[in-house]
């Protein structure tokens, strides 16, 4: 199958031949649906918390905290923003010159409103000799859109959306790693340090790392705090072969071996090398200004005292049956625990002998822990909060994408049509065991939760395959508990119009 130039590009590659034909393989057969018992609300799966519980848990994080544990916020940062201005693109290459569509009217008439607007009046300026109101005023639409978006101007079509200008201040605008920056300070920052780390692509890491330079000092002064920043990019290892319609190895017009990224859930190997008690996982886009930052901050402090609480019966518990088989009576109380904390049930668990059923809890317990706050469901694309069953028999809670389920299935489409809640990337990790080892995550990752989606390069198909997502099979064999939020933590920007949302002004 594969010629000797291919063994070497998939050796340098970091890969090996055998892996590659099994990602073939997979590409061929697909992934199975999975099993889905039912989709998590309020009560089955989801915990809502009342005023005195949400200030019992900040509390707990407030004294964790306190106790010089090292946090870390770890932000997936390596996408273009080129989505962001899809519309945009299509005005540029539109045979009309002047705003036609909705969404095209809407980004002319708000303009002034945007963050960058000053620093694409310069580039106008610059290039085209007008401002970005004369250039308007004269007609010359596409004109302002190309120093937007092309390499002339502020280049916005290319670069990462973390180095975008979101939000306005009386001191200067600011980005959204900036703003993430200002996120770990107020709620993860101990001994006065707060860790962030970004995952960024290689073309990108130099401009995040100037960015960075720049801003730290303002920064580090104005919240009195002191920054450690780091970066990694997505490994070359987690890439994976993409395929022709028909299953052979899609080759490029030189007669290479096409590879491609392998999706957010490639990054379970940057977060597996994150050195930290405790992990925030929160998306780029998901930012907002100080201004409402105050529910944000609050809500992430409820999910971390969470965790730490859970943990630390999670590791009580342990300590226990390291020690021995407790009693029954011992038993049954960390069999509740699990059922009704973890949301972990296994149908005959109660009927197992001592022995068996401490082995079980052991199990159970001994594993990576993550909080993840959901909110309402309105409509936005993406996962969603479900029990599922996996492969020991067990139904836990799992993060579902649309593609997971079986659409064949009308029970399955209705769960997750009337499904309650949503995910917004709003995670809390504890990737320690209770003696202070880090687990080794991808051992924890459901291999056969991945994605196969059709791409296309060159004007040609091909089919790509997807590892299985960072919070979704990445983390199936995680205890997971749900956490309803506020949806006012939830901002995401998808389009540039979407940073002239109140929310974003």
């Amino acid at each position: 199958m594969f010629s000797n130039q291919d063994l070497n590009q998939i050796a340098q590659w970091g890969n090996t031949p055998e892996a590659i034909k099994h990602q073939l393989t997979e590409i061929k057969e697909g992934f199975p649906f999975l099993k889905i018992e039912a989709a998590a609300a309020v009560g089955n799966g989801i915990l809502s918390l009342d005023s005195a519980q949400v200030e019992k848990f900040v509390n707990e994080w407030a004294t964790y905290l306190s106790d010089q544990h090292t946090i870390v916020k770890f932000v997936p940062a390596s996408g273009a923003a080129s989505r962001m201005f899809k519309n945009l693109f299509a005005f540029l290459s539109a045979d009309y010159d002047e705003p036609t569509t909705d969404f095209e009217k809407y980004f002319f008439e708000n303009i002034k409103k945007f963050a960058f607007k000053k620093a694409l009046c310069a580039k106008c300026k610059e290039n085209e000799g007008e401002c970005v109101c004369d250039l308007i005023k004269h007609g010359k639409y596409k004109a302002v859109v190309a120093n937007l978006l092309e390499a002339k101007g502020l280049n916005y079509g290319q670069l990462p959306k973390g180095l975008l200008l979101f939000h306005q201040y009386e001191d200067g605008p600011r980005t959204p790693m900036e703003e993430h920056l200002v996120e770990a300070a107020l709620y993860a920052c101990s001994d006065g340090k707060a860790n962030i780390h970004f995952t960024v692509s290689h073309d990108h890491l130099e401009l995040f790392k100037k960015k960075v330079e720049e801003s730290l000092p303002y920064m580090e002064k104005k919240f009195n705090v002191k920054f450690n920043v780091s970066f990694s990019e997505q490994k070359p290892s987690t890439d994976t072969i993409a395929a022709n319609t028909d299953n052979t190895p899609f080759r490029n017009e030189d007669g290479t071996l096409l590879f491609r990224p392998g999706g957010h859930g490639a990054l379970i190997e940057n977060l597996n090398e994150i050195e930290a008690d405790v992990v925030f996982i929160k998306n780029i886009d998901n930012v907002v200004p100080d201004r409402i930052k105050d529910e944000t901050v609050l809500y992430k402090k409820l999910i971390a005292g969470v965790l730490v609480d859970t943990q630390k019966k999670v590791f009580e518990y342990l300590r226990e049956l390291e020690a021995g088989v407790p009693s029954r009576e011992k038993l049954g109380e960390m069999l509740r625990f699990v059922e009704t904390t973890l949301c972990c049930k296994k149908a005959g668990a109660a009927e197992l002998t001592d022995a068996e059923l401490a082995e079980y809890l052991k199990i159970k317990f001994n594993r990576p822990i993550r909080v993840c706050g959901v909110v309402k469901n309105v409509g936005e694309p993406g996962g969603g909060p479900f029990l599922c069953y996996n492969s020991d028999g067990t139904v836990s809670p799992q993060i579902l994408e649309s593609s997971q389920i079986d659409t064949n299935n009308e029970e399955y489409v209705r769960m997750f049509k009337e499904g309650t809640h949503f995910n917004p990337v709003d995670l809390v990790c504890a990737t320690k065991d209770y003696k202070g080892n880090r687990f080794n995550l991808p051992e924890y990752v459901d291999k056969k939760t991945g994605f196969i989606s059709l791409k296309s390069k060159n004007g040609k198909e091909l089919k790509a395959l997807e590892l299985p997502g960072l919070w979704n099979g990445a983390m199936s064999d995680w205890s997971t508990i749900f956490v309803e939020v506020p949806i006012g933590t939830f901002n995401p920007v998808k389009t540039v119009n979407d940073l002239l949302r109140e929310q974003h002004q």
